[in-house]
């Protein structure tokens, strides 16, 4: 009787601890539970598998939430070694849809309209600058 007591203890408690973990597994926060209204633009990754990896995301924002902002960006991929950037910009305004690597990565036209830029370096060093072009 003793046995059994302790062996359906035990089983509901693996049955809690396995439902606790798949809850925690499935209901990851992620860029959709963030306030300032992201919405990917445009985006661009270098095809060069065996160099540095480059990733380059163009988004806009309603509102300049910098903590959110900062988030996002680290929400986006990243390779060991490679480099993540996410420009930002405020929603109605123009926005480019076409990409590129390299240190000039969209169009001078648009460098008025951008609000942040969020950058993850090869070593994982992350910074948000507030109005880049400025």
């Amino acid at each position: 009787m003793r046995n059994t007591k302790i062996n359906i203890f035990l089983g509901v408690m693996v049955v809690v601890l396995l439902g606790w973990m798949l809850k925690g597994t499935f209901f990851q926060p992620g860029a959709g539970d963030l306030k300032a209204g992201f919405k990917e633009v445009a985006q661009y990754r270098n095809e060069n598998n065996t160099g540095p990896v480059q990733y380059v995301f163009a988004v806009t924002v309603k509102d300049t939430i910098w903590s959110e902002m900062e988030t996002y960006g680290n929400y986006k991929p990243h390779h060991k070694g490679g480099n993540t950037k996410v420009y930002y910009f405020l929603e109605g305004t123009k926005v480019p849809t076409e990409l590129g690597a390299g240190k000039v990565n969209f169009d001078s036209s648009f460098d008025r309209s951008c609000v942040g830029l969020y950058e993850k370096s090869a070593m994982g060093n992350t910074s948000i600058t507030k109005r880049p072009f400025n």
